[in-house]
C-alpha cells in the first residue's frame, strides 16, 4: 500500500522521543514556519553539539543529528535521503508508516478531493511537496528568460520559482510560505484532516518531535530578514544555506511529508550544501530576498 520510495540510507545517530503534545501548535503546523508565539530566544547563540549551526537553528538539543549533514562528496548534492533513512528518522522522531494518509487520501488531498476539499488549497500543498523534495531525479520547472528550465536545489535550501526568480523556499513569495495560512489554527488542513478520517494522523503528529522542534523553526524564521539564510560556521569556515536545511525546519516538513506520504519524506535533501557566497550575497541584498536564476545559475553548474 505503500510506495517504497528511493533507496540509499544515510547514517543518523538516535535521539530521543519527545511527547510535548498540543493541540493548538499542531493544528498551526506549517511547511515552514507559523505566525505563533516565539518561545526560543533569538539572541541565543551558543553552540549545540558540532553541526555548525547555532542557537535557535541548531533546533531542540538531541534531535540536531536527525537533520541533513554538510555534503562532503559531490555525488551527495541533491541526493535523496532514501525510504530506508527515512523511516529510521521518523522513527526516532515518533512517526512510523502507519500513522501516513492512505493512498485515497493523499491523492485526495493533493487533488482537492474529499469531504470539503479545494483545488486552490490543494494546488498550493502539492506546488510546496515539490519545492521541498528538489533533489535529483525531481526536477523543478520555471521560466528563465521565456525558456521552460529545470533545476534541482535542494541541497541548497534554495529553489527557482515558476517567474524564474532564485529564493529560499522560506521566502514570503513562496508556496512553502504561504501554505501557512491553509494550516494554521482552524485552517483548511486540520479540517480537511478531521472531516476525511484523518484524525489519527493529526494525534501522530501532535506526538512526534515536530511539536518539539517547531517553536525553534520559527524563532529562526522570525529573525532572518527577506533572505531567509542561515549562516553555518565549523572549523572556522561560515557558509549559507536556506532555511528549509536548518535542522528544526527541516526536521518539521520532515515530519508533515512523512505523514502524507513516507516516499515524499524519502525524497527530501539527505545533506546541505553551501551557498556560492556570490549568489548568498546576491540574496541577501536583495530587498525581496530574490534574485534572477538566469544571472546565477553557471554557480550551481
Amino acid at each position: 500500500m505503500r510506495d517504497k520510495g528511493l533507496a540509499g540510507p544515510v547514517d543518523r545517530r538516535g535521539a530521543p522521543h519527545r511527547r510535548a503534545i498540543s493541540v493548538l501548535t499542531l493544528v498551526g503546523a506549517c511547511l515552514l514556519a507559523l505566525a505563533v508565539p516565539q518561545t526560543v530566544s533569538a539572541e541565543s547563540v551558543e553552540m549545540m553539539g558540532d553541526t555548525g549551526f547555532a542557537m535557535p537553528f541548531v533546533g531542540a538539543p538531541g534531535y540536531e543529528r536527525l537533520g541533513p549533514t554538510q555534503m562532503t562528496s559531490p555525488d551527495q548534492l541533491n541526493a535523496p535521503l532514501g525510504q530506508q533513512a527515512a523511516d529510521q528518522i521518523a522513527s526516532q522522531i515518533g512517526l512510523k508508516p502507519a500513522d501516513a494518509l492512505s493512498d485515497q487520501q493523499y491523492r485526495d488531498l493533493i487533488t482537492g478531493g474529499g469531504v470539503g476539499g479545494d483545488r486552490d488549497a490543494a494546488k498550493m500543498i502539492e506546488e510546496s511537496i515539490l519545492i521541498l523534495t528538489n533533489t535529483n531525479g525531481r526536477p523543478f520547472f520555471s521560466n528563465a528568460d521565456g525558456h521552460l528550465t529545470p533545476s534541482v536545489l535542494a541541497s541548497y535550501g534554495l529553489y527557482v520559482n515558476t517567474n524564474g526568480m532564485l529564493q529560499s523556499p522560506a521566502n514570503a513569495d513562496a508556496p512553502t510560505r504561504q501554505v501557512n495560512a491553509l494550516i494554521a489554527p482552524g485552517g483548511y488542513v486540520g479540517t480537511w484532516l478531521r472531516n476525511n478520517d484523518a484524525t489519527d494522523t493529526l494525534i501522530a503528529l501532535y506526538r512526534s518531535a515536530y511539536t518539539v522542534q517547531l517553536p525553534f523553526g520559527i524563532a529562526s524564521q522570525q529573525i532572518s530578514g527577506n533572505a531567509q539564510l542561515v549562516t553555518n560556521t565549523k572549523g572556522g569556515v561560515s557558509s549559507e544555506v536556506g532555511m528549509s536545511m536548518a535542522p528544526p525546519l527541516w526536521i518539521v516538513n520532515f515530519a508533515l511529508l512523512y505523514i502524507v506520504k513516507p516516499s515524499l519524506a524519502a525524497a527530501m535533501p539527505a545533506h546541505w550544501a553551501p551557498i556560492p557566497s556570490v549568489v548568498a550575497d546576491a540574496v541577501k541584498s536583495s530587498p525581496t530576498g530574490q534574485v534572477p536564476f538566469s544571472d546565477y545559475a553557471s554557480y550551481f553548474e
